[in-house]
């Protein structure tokens, strides 16, 4: 059963990290970089964090999916890495839903034509991020077996 929770667990935040990816290369393509502010730049900081994102998009999946014996002996058991990326989703969770309700004007230019407000898209990342820290936390505190 523990084991069912963490393999949801680590699809879920996979999902999460592949929106939050997409969405923050195209905001950093726009120039808008962290907390909404200008990136100075398309080019160069565009490709850092194209590289950088890879790796808790794919590194907390692969560490939440199975067990790692070598992970689980030297850094961390598993269940407290869940626990400790629950605690990270919850406050990015925190600080997505302040730009959801504060009533940012601020927008940016949508693929599709049009734009995109900061709190349309927070409020829809808000709930991609709330699913997420659900499925973790329900593995983070997920009775292991023979425990």
């Amino acid at each position: 059963m523990a084991e069912a929770r963490f393999r949801a667990a680590a699809r879920a935040y996979l999902v999460y990290g592949a929106v939050y990816y997409v969405g923050g290369l195209y905001l950093v393509s726009q120039g808008v970089g962290v907390m909404g502010g200008a990136t100075g730049g398309r080019g160069g900081g565009l490709l850092f964090w194209a590289i950088t994102g890879l790796v808790p998009l794919l590194g907390i999946p692969y560490l939440l999916h199975a067990r790692r014996p070598g992970f689980d002996r030297w850094v961390l058991s598993r269940r407290d890495f869940a626990r400790l990326v629950a605690l990270l989703l919850a406050f990015r969770a925190y600080k997505v839903g302040q730009v959801a309700v504060r009533g940012d004007l601020a927008s940016v230019p949508a693929p599709w034509g049009g734009t995109v407000s900061f709190q349309a898209g927070a409020a829809v990342f808000l709930v991609v991020t709330l699913v997420a820290l659900v499925f973790v936390t329900r593995a983070a505190w997920a009775r292991e077996a023979g425990a």
